[in-house]
Order: C-alpha cells, then sequence, then structure tokens
C-alpha cells in the first residue's frame, strides 16, 4: 500500500534522509535488526537511563515529542543504538544544548506536541546513523496507509538486553479516530491516528517521541512522532501522533537553509475512506474535528 512518489522535496538532506540500506521490512511486531532504523535516538538522563525516543532530522537537530521534556536536567542523545543494554559498537552520543518547544503546544489536550531538540555537534551520516525524511507540507495519509513505529518503550518489562522495538500499523482516520476516543480526547488536526481496529499492536509507554515512518519508493518518510493513548493496543483506541506535515515552515525555520531536513510530500492513491462516515455516525459519536 504505497503512495506515490511527489517531486516537492529539500534538496539539503534529500540526497541522504530516508535511507535504510539494511532494512527489508516487510512484517511487524517484533525486535528491530541492526540498522534498520537509522535515524531512531534514544534521548537519556546523564545518569544512562533511557526516558523517550527522538529522530533525526539533519546532521545537529532530532524532531521529538514536547511533553518528554518536563525537567531542566542534563540530556544525552545516543544514535546508532540497538540495544539499551550491553554493546553498541555503532553508537555515537552527543549533548542537548537547546529543545525548542512549538509556541503553540498545549500539556493538557497534547495538541501541537513537538520539540526540536539541538545536538551538541553534529553526527556522521553511515549505515547505523542517518535522517529521516520528513512529511512536507500538504501530505496525505489517507486510512489504511502502512506505517511502522520504532521505539524502546514498555513490554511488560521490555526483556534484556532492551534492543529497539518495531510494529506495523495502519493509518486511522481523523474522524474515525475522534469517534473511537469520543469524549477522551480531542483529535485535531495537529494529530495523526494509526493502529489496527483489533488492537494488540501499538505503541506504549516510553515510546513517546519515537517516529512513525511510511515508505514511499526508496525513502522512509516521517509521519508522525509518538504523543498519547488511551491505554496500549486497546482495540478501536488507536495511538495518536502528532502530524509531522504540519510544522515544515516551524522546522525550517529553526534548522536553517544551509542544513534544512529532507521535506518530501507523501501523497496517498485513491478516496479516503475515512470521508465516508456518514453525518449520523458522527453525530453518534459526539463532537469530533474534521481533517
Amino acid at each position: 500500500m504505497l503512495a506515490h512518489f511527489s517531486a516537492h522535496v529539500s534538496l539539503c538532506v534529500f540526497s541522504v534522509c530516508g535511507r535504510a540500506v539494511l532494512n527489508n521490512r516487510i512484517v511487524g511486531g517484533q525486535e528491530a535488526s541492526l540498522g534498520d532504523w537509522p535515524w531512531q535516538a534514544s534521548l537519556q538522563f546523564d545518569t544512562g537511563k533511557y526516558f523517550c525516543g527522538a529522530s533525526l532530522i539533519n546532521s545537529e537537530w532530532l524532531l521529538s515529542a514536547a511533553h518528554c521534556f518536563i525537567r531542566n536536567i542534563p540530556i544525552t542523545a545516543v544514535l546508532g543504538l540497538q540495544s539499551l543494554e550491553g554493546s553498541n559498537p555503532n553508537n555515537v552520543s552527543r549533548s542537548i544544548v537547546e529543545v525548542i518547544y512549538h509556541p503553540n503546544y498545549n500539556p493538557i489536550s497534547y495538541d501541537n506536541d513537538v520539540a526540536l531538540v539541538k545536538l551538541s555537534s553534529p553526527v556522521p551520516f553511515n549505515d547505523f546513523i542517518g535522517p529521516v525524511c520528513l512529511a512536507a507540507n500538504g501530505s496525505t495519509f489517507l486510512t489504511g496507509i502502512e506505517s511502522w513505529v520504532t521505539g524502546w518503550g514498555k513490554i511488560v518489562p521490555l526483556p534484556s538486553p532492551k534492543n529497539l522495538m518495531e510494529v506495523k500499523v495502519s493509518v486511522v482516520g481523523n474522524r474515525q479516530c475522534g469517534c473511537d476516543f469520543k469524549s477522551l480526547r480531542k483529535i485535531t488536526d495537529n494529530m495523526i491516528c494509526a493502529g489496527l481496529r483489533e488492537g494488540g499492536k501499538d505503541a506504549c509507554q516510553g515510546d513517546s517521541g519515537s517516529p512513525m515512518v511510511s515508505k514511499q519508493g526508496s525513502k522512509w518518510i516521517q509521519s508522525g512522532l509518538v504523543s498519547f493513548g488511551q491505554g496500549c493496543a486497546r482495540p478501536k483506541l488507536p495511538g495518536v501522533y502528532a502530524r509531522v506535515s504540519q510544522y515544515q515552515d516551524w522546522i525550517s525555520n529553526y534548522t536553517g537553509n544551509d542544513n534544512l531536513p529532507g521535506f518530501v510530500t507523501f501523497t496517498s492513491p485513491g478516496t479516503d475512506p475515512d470521508l465516508e462516515l456518514c453525518s449520523i455516525q458522527l453525530f453518534m459519536c459526539g463532537p469530533v474535528v474534521d481533517s
């Protein structure tokens, strides 16, 4: 269920973004192999304790969730990391020198739950460390688009050596997602939902800030980042992610013209089943936000 390529790109990082030369993923819900997701970053306190994920978007900046940064204490980002325990021969660590919250981030509703994280110095790109492409303004991720989510989040507990995990989920349209959450949460245009109707696969606590990506041609494009959920992997309660395509201008303003991330327009084929939800269904669900 891959979408066709659109030519809207940022050339500065585009030539290298979204490349995962060691990745041939076709199934989900398993440990990731070494080098499969080279943009995945581990955010750790100086004690070495992992607390959130992030994605590498160019050589100096990460994208993560704003709600991850509730403490003003030293933070380290680790790239090229496979497991939280034991040897990781390809990892590179950088201290965090700046965290920029989106100006409209709402810690109660989780609207605009995004933050830019600046590394102390650039990281090298190789088969194990590289930037993800970001969904550009106007990208469409319609219901059913296959997506992958990665992270070191909760698996009661994550077994030693705590390897990076991956799971395949499908986009759930904002109308349906709003119906699913009803009065629990307001689903806004700045959010994108994904999961399985039957449940069983989802991001969970500890995955916050980690990327959700879809493949288009030879490139992986980040559509969302883990924001919140109602429990984990529950039927008809998909995970909710910050919608990356809403933030191209904001991201570009801080990363600078000389080191822009690789923005790519993801265009889904066909028509959106989410638009087929009739007015009676929407009334029964209660107020939802159209997308």
